[in-house]
């Protein structure tokens, strides 16, 4: 390994991601012959084949995504020396890498704005996916923190709580349980849901709260990819739907949907600042935890009151 380089590493990363060697070059801005050269001399140092080579492109071995995941990680290290460079010259600068679940999009921009505005040297990039693609790119070091309402647990990571996460259920403002108090669980449970796709936090969530209604979690409703499409069919009179409060505040202020008063709801959760234990913490990542600790439960979105009609004493 002591002849090891890092244009070898790299010309490894790009194989694997581009699939072919002609890709990979192209991706390095070099010739394929070099990269085959390259790969060709970290394959004899090793004594061990890191690609098979099949008709539908190059696939890394065992030994390939070994050398994969060590190329990651020694190109996020030299990412925090930089980072670290600066920060003894008394630079507040650096670069971030923010991934965030889907739900998180409705807030999330306006909290990294204020940030930016505050640390403008620090550089900023967001990823925005559903739980598994936010998980994913937290396993495959392709982001720095991730923002979501529950910490993955097939992953070694830090999560610090940074603002409340209200999840209710939703329906268009003539539905009949509009203005109905106190509905119960079972109630509910005969409606019509709109839900995300398995593995969802909020579409998890649901089946816990409906866990107890014998036979309601088998077939649960129809399922939706995005918050959107859901807010847009539950306007549109095709069910009710379970979600996050923070995605509806202004269909709510403008009337066009309405929270619906369920025994039991909201269910209560918190947003988290994700990190992976097995990774050093980057300036940049401390600056963003920090500002998270003291001012990011002010960019969740606001309701006066998630009941507004309730009466006194059912609810706050």
């Amino acid at each position: 390994m002591r002849n090891l380089t890092l244009k070898q590493l790299k010309a490894v990363q790009a194989i694997a991601s581009q699939g072919k060697i002609v890709n990979a070059a192209k991706l390095l801005a070099l010739s394929p012959p070099a990269v085959t050269i390259q790969l060709g001399q970290l394959e004899e140092e090793v004594g061990l084949s890191l690609f098979d080579r099949t008709a539908n492109g190059m696939r890394p071995t065992a030994a390939g995504l070994a050398f994969v995941d060590a190329a990651q990680v020694i190109e996020e290290r030299l990412r925090l020396l930089g980072d670290q460079m600066d920060a003894i010259k008394g630079v507040r600068a650096g670069s971030l890498k923010l991934g965030v679940v889907s739900t998180a999009k409705y807030f999330a921009p306006r909290m990294m704005a204020a940030f930016m505005k505050e640390y403008p040297d620090i550089d900023m990039r967001l990823a925005i996916g559903n739980r598994a693609e936010t998980i994913a790119s937290l396993k495959n070091h392709d982001v720095d923190i991730a923002l979501m309402g529950r910490p993955a647990k097939d992953v070694p990571v830090r999560a610090s709580a940074f603002g409340d996460h209200p999840l209710v259920i939703i329906a268009p403002p003539d539905h009949p349980l509009a203005k109905e108090r106190d509905i119960s669980k079972e109630r509910i449970a005969e409606e019509h849901f709109l839900i995300r796709e398995r593995g969802s936090g909020t579409r998890i969530s649901l089946e816990i709260f409906l866990s107890e209604v014998p036979g309601r979690i088998d077939e649960l409703g129809v399922e939706m990819g995005s918050n959107e499409t859901i807010k847009q069919a539950v306007m549109a009179g095709l069910g009710i739907a379970f979600i996050s409060a923070h995605t509806i505040a202004f269909e709510v202020e403008t009337g066009r949907l309405v929270i619906l008063d369920v025994v039991g709801m909201p269910i209560r959760r918190q947003w988290f600042a994700v990190m992976r234990t097995d990774r050093a913490i980057s300036p940049a990542m401390a600056t963003f935890h920090d500002f998270l600790m003291r001012k990011g439960a002010m960019y969740l979105p606001l309701f006066g009151k998630l009941y507004p009609e309730a009466r006194v004493g059912s609810r706050e």
